[in-house]
């Protein structure tokens, strides 16, 4: 089997950090300097992410994955009928899934600084929305994990296992090995 570097080590390192980041910071909701410093590191790499998806290698780039919403039905659709083709970067399902968690970690690490300053101290309408944020986040986590199991299976390739080596299987042994058809 031929295997093709995708993910960069920038791409897999900003990827775990923000996993590791959120989920920290989740566990530890108590406000305490630990949260704060968590959410402004999770931040941090989304600035950082930002910025290398204008200058990163293409797969890192929104250009290779950001896709409009006719991309992503089309997609969508294919896949539920058991005929999408696999892809090197992330699909449009997925693509979709990463511009939302990415925005939605932003939205809430924004409310939580929000929470820190003197306008906002205390503010219990942005205290809820930033619990009712990170819920919403934590449930787009799960459907991202449940997603690229799924996706892993129908297409014979660990794509978490991916995210950690950087390699993929080329798009030239999908013509010697079909991806499974959905089966409903």
């Amino acid at each position: 089997m031929t295997t093709v570097k995708v993910w960069d080590p920038i791409v897999r390192t900003l990827h775990w950090s923000l996993a590791i980041a959120f989920l920290a910071n989740f566990m530890n909701e108590g406000g305490d300097p630990l949260h704060n410093w968590l959410g402004y590191a999770a931040l941090l790499v989304i600035a950082v992410r930002f910025v290398w998806g204008w200058i990163g290698p293409q797969h890192a780039r929104f250009s290779d994955w950001v896709r409009g919403p006719r991309a992503v039905r089309h997609y969508l659709r294919e896949r539920l009928a058991g005929r999408s083709q696999r892809q090197l970067g992330h699909n449009p399902g997925a693509a979709a899934m990463m511009a939302a968690l990415l925005a939605g970690v932003a939205l809430v690490g924004t409310t939580g600084w929000m929470q820190t300053t003197d306008r906002f101290f205390g503010a219990e309408w942005l205290e809820e929305l930033h619990e009712l944020l990170a819920y919403a986040v934590l449930t787009m986590v799960g459907l991202h994990v449940v997603a690229a199991i799924t996706e892993s299976l129908h297409y014979r390739e660990n794509l978490i296992a991916s995210m950690i080596h950087g390699r993929k299987r080329a798009l030239d042994d999908d013509r010697r090995d079909p991806p499974a058809r959905c089966i409903d």
